[in-house]
């Protein structure tokens, strides 16, 4: 497998060594002792989650309270979506900027993102399935949201889906009524950089 750090710190791209034959093909798409060796520690696997969507719906921007937040460990098994991780961390030299993987089924990658980072897609065709490693379960009095087109973000979608169809942009209620960036940094919402760094940190250990 190969891992590539993202501009965001604290996530990265994962492309697995596929083995394709007449049936069809075969890969890893986690191995613990690499994933350590990489990222610091391993992935505390607590719940995983899986989602659909038609083309367009776009899914964050999503976060959890640190600590214990909710690392992220995403793949995309079927259709294709547009990753994208953010990086709400205040006081963050990359604060407010976004890096993005695309999860399809030529490449099979997926993303990692480490506690404290914002998580958002789009699906870029219908059936689009993604599947969710979290380190985590899900608690909604400690989950919040950034609005996924907030300007100051400028989360950049593709203008058609891979069947080249205009992209009609789907949100959810919740995620139209997020606060933007501006407004969750003023209610105390997102997470602290150099907190979440040594919440991190203390996973290794």
């Amino acid at each position: 497998m190969e891992y590539r750090e993202l501009k965001i710190a604290g996530a990265w791209e994962i492309t697995p060594k596929q083995f394709p034959d007449e049936r069809g093909a075969f890969m890893e798409m986690y191995k613990m002792d690499e994933f350590a060796g990489v990222v610091g520690h391993p992935l505390n696997l607590v719940q995983a989650n899986c989602s659909i969507s038609k083309a367009g719906v776009v899914r964050g921007i999503h976060f959890a309270e640190v600590p214990p937040s909710q690392a992220k460990y995403v793949m995309c098994p079927s259709g294709a979506v547009l990753d994208f991780a953010v990086d709400i961390r205040v006081g963050s030299p990359t604060f407010g900027q976004w890096d993005s993987v695309l999860l399809e089924g030529e490449h099979r990658r997926a993303i990692y993102l480490s506690e404290g980072l914002g998580h958002c897609f789009v699906a870029l065709e219908d059936n689009s399935t993604v599947v969710y490693l979290c380190s985590a379960g899900y608690n909604p009095g400690r989950e919040h949201g950034v609005s996924p087109v907030d300007p100051e973000v400028a989360l950049k979608w593709p203008d058609c889906d891979l069947a080249g169809r205009p992209l009609q942009v789907i949100l959810s209620e919740k995620d139209t009524a997020a606060p933007s960036l501006a407004e969750a940094r003023e209610q105390g919402l997102l997470p602290d950089y150099q907190a979440t760094l040594d919440y991190v940190a203390s996973l290794g250990r």
